[in-house]
């Protein structure tokens, strides 16, 4: 079960309501091997597009730079989905296999398709989706 912070939560959605009428993109930080979240680090969607999201090589390393000058590592991704609901898209089952083919990151998609934005939290292995529980935390 991954823990949030409710500051980090609301962080992510306002990122993501911010970046309409594009997807938006981060990062989830935390203790490497954790199921805790520190941190949420928006980032910019390279792809400036509503349908797909891509971060920057070098928003990722300076992100993952910051991370480990704290003794913390990224935990995974999150983005927005603009118009459906908060689960992977192939595209995204796609783009998580290729770039984390262990099932490390976790993949957090943010709805906006409806006035209450919905969060879930997803691994993706070998293609394969599996949600993992969200718990906010005071």
């Amino acid at each position: 079960m991954l823990e949030i912070p409710r500051d980090c939560y609301f962080a992510l959605v306002a990122h993501a309501l911010d970046g309409l009428p594009d997807e938006a993109c981060g990062l989830i930080v935390g203790r490497s091997g954790s199921d805790h979240v520190d941190r949420f680090v928006p980032l910019r969607n390279a792809a400036a597009s509503s349908k797909i999201y891509e971060i920057d090589p070098a928003d990722w390393a300076a992100a993952e730079d910051a991370a480990d000058r704290e003794m913390l590592a990224i935990l995974g991704v999150v983005h927005s989905h603009t118009h459906s609901s908060a689960y992977p898209s192939p595209t995204d089952v796609r783009q998580a296999s290729m770039t984390d083919p262990f099932g490390v990151l976790r993949y957090l998609i943010v709805s906006l398709k409806h006035p209450e934005p919905s969060l879930r939290s997803f691994r993706i292995v070998d293609e394969t989706i599996t949600e993992e529980p969200i718990t906010l935390r005071v």
